[in-house]
Order: structure tokens, then C-alpha cells, then sequence
């Protein structure tokens, strides 16, 4: 279950069919714990067939309203003024993955023993990051940091003295 919070914000932003798509949705990704379309459509519970199911999720899933700015940013600054005071140092890691053709570029807070996104984009290329993606990466989560000192963890792909000095300028201001 969503908490109240969540659902009170997501309820603003979402028809009461979206929300109750999502809900669904939610669930049905605790229970498949696997994020594969086909399966969480072939579970979905709506008396279509498989395939209107699939195609109803990938709507859903292309919502313009469903953006990280309008939906995803607002739960993270709650959240942030929830638990976590003015002033304290948190950790923020950065990563890109890859899985086949899909490359992730990403950065999470570092909370409790677990990672919470912040931010991720799918990278049009296979491969390394470059800076310039880098830096965008970091400066989309830096304004919901303003309040808290920032440390930033990468591995040896984001080892750029530019990337520190534009992290550590954003900082700043």
C-alpha cells in the first residue's frame, strides 16, 4: 500500500482510472517482483485479452504527465523533509548500468542501507557516459539537495576532474 502522502499527490496528477491503473500496477510488481510487460500484462486484472492489456499498460506508461519533475521530484522532497534535517550530509551515488541494448545512466540517495532514485535516463548509445551526461545527471538532483551538505560516489567511469568541479560549483550556488 502506497502511503498516504503518495497516493494524496499521485491522486492530484492522476485521473481516478490512472491511479487505480498504477495501484494495479504496484502490486502486481511486488507480487511478479519482475518488470517484464509481457508478464505484468498477462497478470493484469482486467477481462481483455493479453494483448489489449499489454497495450493498455504501455499507454499508461506513456502518460506525458507521468514525468519525474511532476510526479517523481514533489515524493522525494517530502520525503527529504520528512527524514532527513537541514544541514546533514547525504550521499548520493552514480552509476550507469547496462543490460544488452538498454544503457541506464542513474543516481540514488544513499539512505538506511539502500539506494532511493533520484534520477536515471535511458543513454541513445551503448557504452561509457560521457561528461557533459554526466554532469546533467548530477545537476538534475543537485536543486532537490540545496538544503543538505552533498557527497557524491562514483566508480572509475566518473572520475572526471570537470564532473567534480561542476558538481562542487552546483553545490555552491
Amino acid at each position: 500500500m502506497l502511503p498516504l502522502f503518495y497516493q494524496t499527490h499521485l491522486q492530484q496528477h492522476l485521473t481516478p482510472a490512472q491511479f487505480l491503473v498504477l495501484s494495479i500496477l504496484l502490486d502486481l510488481l511486488q507480487s511478479q517482483r519482475q518488470v517484464k510487460l509481457e508478464r505484468l500484462a498477462s497478470a493484469f486484472p482486467y477481462p481483455i485479452t493479453t494483448e489489449s492489456r499489454r497495450r493498455k499498460l504501455q499507454r499508461f506508461l506513456d502518460l506525458p504527465k507521468l514525468t519525474s519533475g511532476q510526479i517523481w521530484y514533489p515524493l522525494i522532497t517530502y520525503w527529504l523533509t520528512t527524514y532527513c534535517q537541514a544541514g546533514e550530509t547525504l550521499s548520493i551515488v552514480i552509476d550507469r548500468t547496462q543490460w544488452g541494448s538498454i544503457n541506464i545512466l542513474a543516481s540514488a540517495l544513499i539512505w538506511k542501507k539502500r539506494a532511493i532514485p533520484l534520477f536515471w535516463e535511458l543513454l541513445p548509445k551503448l557504452g561509457s557516459s560521457n561528461v557533459a551526461e554526466q554532469i546533467g545527471a548530477i545537476a538534475a538532483i543537485l536543486p532537490l539537495l540545496k538544503d543538505y551538505q552533498v557527497v557524491v560516489l562514483g566508480e572509475r567511469e566518473f572520475c572526471s576532474v570537470e564532473l567534480a568541479i561542476a558538481t562542487a560549483l552546483a553545490v555552491r550556488t
